[in-house]
């Protein structure tokens, strides 16, 4: 067909082919508006005329939905998942029922929960959700193809831009097929169809980027909706997976966390076996093996571990899957340990895409090998396109292209294509849009893949990549490490108290041949512990309803937990009326405990007092280590270190220093701490109730004094200095009701260095004191665990606490973060009354010679008290030659009876030769993986005064120990 030459205009040309497929303009002769539809109720009956169509039920709502058929779940519907309908005919047949009888379950809530306005808001009570359409439709199928075909060709032409030849092939084969198409005649469409179909097919060279597309609906296991609305979720998004399996056999769907797929098992057992079904066929791929997707800072080291222990054994065990990479697209900050994490749970690879929101600096690579603490490395990848919800578009594989920072090094990256956050996943649309352009001249190739296939490709070209040593720090969110202070506070609790109850019922378990160890309950109180620790729930940044969630999950293990402790403290022998002391750490301890009677300390006859003198209003507190001046508004004047006679606070400043800031985000409400918040620092100054002496004498001496923070909130606090205590604790409670501002204490102190060292899982890491470079500046606030230090050399001052993780540590001031106060998502965040404790630490030589990581560890994990009788003898379990290696765990072993696993880690940063002795009865020992794997190649040498090992530098050590 012969046409006038149309003139060269860019805009007309790709306008016209917008309007043609548009929804809004001109649908009365464009291609939209070939529906026919009849209303429908439940019970529906297809017209007997429709024979031969493909018949669809549409539904639009605002909530989420599923349709039920026979009793089980069949399809997910949501509007803004782009998902409304649901085929009931691929092509209606005589022998096929025209009559059905379908449920719809829809919920009151859309992808992204029921806020108002913005969509990080709270939950408004009042928001109506109401179904606009419930229509039964004729599916025209060719339509929808050449929509497709239209829409691809228009993002071809507006992504390659004006500057690119196949750009314009592109205008003018979709101006040719306006040309060709009546809308009002179909038999128009095959040879419009055919000409983009001849634009698709004129292939790429050898050497072009190929992208791997992979299906994936990322399901948020609680943020702005509950834990039992995420269930709904996957049942939701999966189904509809399903229902695309069984119409795409190409199509490869990957899928994390555990916690969701035993959810769907106990909830949808059909909907579980139909995805077993397509796990066998290598279509839905579990990956990540970890319980949930947790958040990659705050969790404990032995928390990441059992992330891994019990992702990988779950799908392990229903799948019959072993998880080679490790899948956490959305969390806020990779920590430095994850790597070897990583690599003793048997997984080599890492994709994230997180650091492409880094708000001061451009993280330089997409793909390379990230190097851990201890040297470990994982090929890491981020998928260029800088999303994990693509849709399959032109836009996201140019991007992925275009973006991508290691082209000549890297010719393979990821493209994970589906709805995500809430749900939804993958579309057939998206299906068709990757199809089209496997292999297009002018755009990467596309090929369906899986983890696996992607993650061997680049290991095979991994010769030029390049390194990364370190954390992969997050340049936002940086809120998230004081957020929901409650929250923070139960991780801590009960990781400890976990880590009690299994260190008892282990010893119980050899001195009791009666005890059972209570493996169901403990794994029920673990997986609560790990379900908590998602990247919403932990960091604070999820809905008042999680937090609630949240915390009634950490009373339930901390009820649970006692019980069990108190199980085996029976077992242990703890009767009898006289008090005894449990320590669950493998080093003596010389402290202070409370029992009912008073102030006792076991096993010490003679103590240094100190005492408490008042002069001009201030009070002095001594303990033969430590002195120092309390001022009337609880700030210390002065901290020495008596032996080595040094002053720890900085001239002319005071430590114990509260500070508020006004804590305004850009627009991350719980989640971020702006830079400039540090331009409005005012320092607590009004004294409700001036210091005063409380205790004085003996074991243990107290200050307490309450300062008013506003007209509504209070910090009240109690100054704590116990014999031989190279520590001064203070016991804090704030009644806090404020808006958007964030309190804070700082240390003034005399010591100069460029770097501070933060706790971290398993080791520490130094991060710098100054701002040179823009990468510096931007770790103005940053987290850590236990402790944080700042030394020169000979001398330094750490600071301890046992439920915070946010830090600044800038020239010589130590700060910790204690509360925020943000609005959103929940407009109740960390209002009321909080308790917690931190301390501070001079000390001579290096931290670990001072033995700073032990007192953080004393701080944490109180000596419990046990009644047990009056000739009952100390014992000791387990001890460690070296102070650097630290015995973080003892627990029962997965899948032997009778043998135990210990875990240690070195956390000096130091190679080390260390025994470990213990009183148990072993038999053998040999090395294991992290999933508790024995290595029979490797058994440990145990010799009379215990067993052998070597450590290098921040190496964890797994053992199993045969009884």
């Amino acid at each position: 067909m012969y046409h006038q030459p149309v003139l060269k205009n860019r805009r007309t040309l790709l306008e016209r082919a917008e309007k043609f497929i548009s929804d809004i303009y001109f649908t009365d002769c464009n291609l939209r508006g070939r529906w026919w539809t009849c209303w429908f109720k439940v019970t529906l009956k297809i017209p007997e005329s429709w024979r031969g169509k493909e018949v669809h039920l549409l539904w639009e709502s605002d909530g989420e939905a599923m349709v039920w058929r026979d009793g089980q779940p069949v399809q997910g519907l949501t509007k803004e998942g782009e998902k409304t309908s649901y085929i009931l005919s691929d092509c209606l047949k005589d022998e096929e029922p025209h009559s059905d009888t379908l449920y719809v379950e829809m919920a009151c809530n859309g992808l992204f929960g029921a806020g108002q306005g913005s969509m990080i808001a709270a939950p408004d009570p009042n928001k109506k959700f109401s179904l606009q359409r419930a229509e039964l439709v004729v599916f025209n199928r060719n339509v929808r193809e050449l929509l497709t075909d239209f829409e691809m060709l228009i993002d071809i032409v507006k992504e390659l831009g004006e500057g690119e030849q196949r750009g314009y092939q592109a205008l003018f084969t979709v101006n040719e097929m306006v040309n060709l198409c009546d809308p009002a005649n179909s038999s128009s469409f095959s040879k419009v169809h055919n000409l983009a179909q001849k634009f698709f097919n004129q292939r790429n060279g050898e050497s072009q980027h190929t992208v791997h597309a992979m299906g994936h609906c990322h399901i948020d296991s609680a943020w702005l909706w509950p834990y039992e609305e995420t269930i709904r979720k996957c049942g939701r998004s999966w189904v509809t997976v399903i229902r695309l399996m069984e119409r795409n056999p190409e199509f490869v769907f990957t899928c994390s966390q555990a916690q969701q797929f035993q959810w769907v098992k106990s909830w949808y057992p059909g909907l579980f076996s139909q995805i077993q079904h397509y796990v066998k066929k290598g279509q839905f791929i579990p990956v990540g093996g970890t319980w949930v997707e947790m958040d990659g800072n705050l969790p404990s080291g032995e928390s990441m571990v059992r992330q891994f222990l019990e992702g990988q054994r779950f799908f392990n065990q229903e799948f019959g899957v072993h998880c080679k990479e490790f899948w956490l697209p959305d969390t806020f900050g990779y920590s430095a340990q994850l790597p070897q994490i990583m690599q003793s749970c048997g997984i080599s690879n890492f994709l994230t895409q997180k650091l492409s929101w880094n708000l001061v600096n451009t993280f330089p690579h997409n793909t390379f090998f990230w190097e851990g603490l201890d040297g470990s490395k994982v090929l890491t990848h981020f998928p260029p396109g800088n999303s994990y919800e693509m849709k399959g578009k032109i836009e996201d594989l140019v991007r992925t292209v275009k973006n991508n920072k290691d082209k000549g090094r890297a010719n393979h990256s990821a493209a994970l294509f589906g709805f995500g956050d809430g749900g939804g996943g993958p579309t057939q649309l998206m299906l068709d849009r990757l199809r089209r352009v496997q292999d297009t001249d002018g755009l990467p190739k596309v090929q369906t893949s899986s983890p696996d296939q992607l993650f061997s490709r680049l290991q095979s070209d991994s010769a030029l990549l390049c390194t990364w040593s370190g954390e992969l720090f997050l340049e936002l969110h940086n809120g998230t490490y004081t957020t929901q202070a409650q929250i923070k506070r139960g991780n801590r609790q009960c990781e400890t108290l976990l880590h009690d109850v299994e260190i008892a019922s282990s010893l119980a378990l050899c001195q009791d041949r009666t005890f059972k160890y209570p493996v169901k309950k403990l794994q029920e109180l673990w997986r609560l512990l790990l379900l908590n620790q998602f990247h919403d729930v932990i960091p604070g940044s999820c809905i008042e309803m999680v937090v609630e969630d949240a915390l009634r999950y950490y009373e339930d293990i901390r009820t649970d937990g006692t019980a069990l402790l108190h199980d085996a403290f029976g077992a242990l022998g703890s009767k009898g009326n006289s008090a005894g002391v449990f320590n669950s750490l493998p080093w003596e301890r010389h402290e202070v405990i409370e029992t009912k009677h008073g102030f006792g300390k076991p096993y010490l006859d003679t103590l240094d007092t100190y005492n408490n003198y008042v002069a001009d209003g201030t009070i002095l507190m001594e303990n033969g280590i430590l002195r120092t001046v309390v001022n009337k508004d609880g700030t210390l004047a002065s901290l020495c270190l008596i032996n080595a006679n040094r002053e720890a606070i900085y001239d002319g400043c005071h430590g114990n220093q509260f500070v508020m800031f006004d804590d305004v985000p850009l627009y991350w409400d719980a989640w971020d701490v702006m830079d400039y918040h540090l331009q409005t620092r005012k320092p607590v100054l009004e004294v409700v109730q001036p210091a005063h002496v409380v205790s004085s004498g003996g074991l243990r001496g107290s200050v307490d004094f309450t300062l008013r923070i506003s007209d509504k909130s209070t910090v009240t606090q109690e100054i704590i200095m116990d014999a031989m205590c190279p520590y001064i604790k203070f016991n804090t409670e704030v009644k806090w009701a404020e808006s958007h501002r964030l309190l804070k204490v700082e240390f003034p102190v005399r010591v100069h260095s460029p770097n501070a060292t933060y706790e971290i899982q398993f080791g520490h890491l130094q991060r710098p004191t100054h701002r040179n470079t823009s990468w510096d500046w931007a770790r103005f606030e940053v987290w850590g665990h236990k402790w944080a230090d700042l030394s020169e050399h000979n001398f330094g001052v750490a600071l301890l606490n046992d439920c915070k993780y946010g830090y600044s540590v800038h020239k010589n001031t130590m700060t910790l973060s204690l509360l925020r106060a943000p609005k959103a998502p929940d407009a109740n965040a960390d209002m009321g009354i909080h308790h917690f404790t931190y301390a501070i630490m001079p000390h001579s030589g290096s931290f670990q010679d001072a033995s700073v990581i032990q007192c953080a560890y004393n701080l944490n994990f109180p000596l419990r008290l046990i009644q047990c009788s009056p000739d009952t003898v100390p014992w000791s379990a387990f001890s460690v030659s070296s102070e650097a290696v630290i015995l973080e765990t003892v627990k029962q072993a997965e899948e032997q009876k009778g043998a135990l696993v210990v875990r240690l880690y070195e956390s000096h940063g130091s190679s080390v030769t260390a025994t470990l002795h213990t009183t148990l009865p072993v038999r053998e020992a040999f090395h294991c993986d992290l999933l508790e794997r024995q290595d029979p190649t490797q058994p440990a040498d145990i010799t009379s005064q215990g067993l052998t090992l070597k450590f290098s530098p921040f190496q964890i050590v797994s053992l199993l120990l045969i009884l």
